[in-house]
């Protein structure tokens, strides 16, 4: 399957599916499915690195396969696991049958595809269907569980020691997503190809905003793009995404609100905005710079 012809038909695609894509992301994109190469996204939360994932599932009409990453995550949640229950309940079966099986040929029976449980990383390597692999917050897993993702970086494979090594038939496209609360390894990282999302800047804010929200008038739009990067400027436990700052204007036209004063902020703020101590600050420093 070929992902997208050229970049400029990426960027194009993406945008029909509701991302707009700038020249080096769209180029990146490209690259990644012409290359066959795994894609890493770093940069700060709420930037739209899973929602680049997403849209290119959705331009492609590929699924999505998705592994959310945590800490403790370990190869029975990222891979694959046995059933247990059932293999023991296989065992007690055949212990208690007339035919005496003995235990070589009880493992033989144990070890099959019926009692084998599929997790992301399997999932989206057995798939025959064209497939987008998302393996989100990576950064947020113990370094550990970085060598379970190598083989399938790398190799576009799994190895199972009782069954052998699950190899892809159609590679997925696979997007990793970090927001750089610890340095990957080198290992994952030359596997892959880079691309660093930060905050878009205004013009590029307010495309995303009267495209995802096309009710939204033109001064109003202006005067919340330019509040939120504003807000970006503070010293906050979360800057504002790029989804709340499409929450915010929602928002304002569900308040049916055409002007961003001091009221509709200290009102609204709520929507952008998700500690007390960020809305408390915000509110002070916005009314000071006014």
């Amino acid at each position: 399957m070929t992902w997208f012809e050229s970049p400029a038909q990426a960027a194009a695609l993406l945008t029909e599916a509701g991302y707009l894509a700038d020249n080096a992301t769209a180029t990146t994109t490209f690259l990644a499915g012409a290359l066959e190469k795994p894609l890493l996204l770093e940069g700060p939360a709420g930037v739209g690195k899973t929602e680049l994932a997403k849209a290119v599932a959705r331009a492609t009409g590929a699924e999505l396969v998705r592994l959310q990453c945590y800490e403790g995550l370990d190869e029975a949640r990222a891979l694959y696991e046995w059933n247990y229950k059932k293999q023991l309940l296989r065992i007690q079966a055949q212990s208690g049958s007339s035919d005496g099986a003995d235990w070589n040929q009880t493992h033989d029976d144990i070890f099959t595809e019926e009692f084998l449980l599929t997790r992301p990383l399997l999932t989206a390597i057995r798939r025959d269907e064209p497939t987008v692999l998302l393996i989100d917050e990576v950064d947020k897993t113990d370094i550990e569980v970085e060598g379970l993702l190598l083989e399938v970086l790398s190799d576009f494979q799994v190895t199972i020691p009782e069954l052998g090594t699950v190899a892809a038939k159609r590679r997925p496209f696979v997007v990793l997503t970090s927001n750089a609360s610890r340095e990957l390894s080198e290992a994952v990282k030359r596997r892959c190809l880079y691309l660093h999302l930060d905050y878009p800047d205004a013009e590029r804010e307010r495309e995303i905003l009267q495209s995802q929200v096309p009710d939204l008038d033109d001064k109003i739009a202006e005067q919340l793009v330019v509040t939120v990067g504003r807000l970006r400027d503070l010293e906050l436990k979360k800057a504002p995404s790029i989804a709340e700052s499409v929450d915010w204007a929602r928002t304002l036209i569900a308040l049916e609100i055409r002007d961003l004063d001091d009221k509709a902020i200290t009102d609204t703020l709520g929507a952008v905005l998700k500690h007390a101590s960020d809305q408390q600050r915000a509110i002070k420093e916005l009314r000071l710079n006014r």
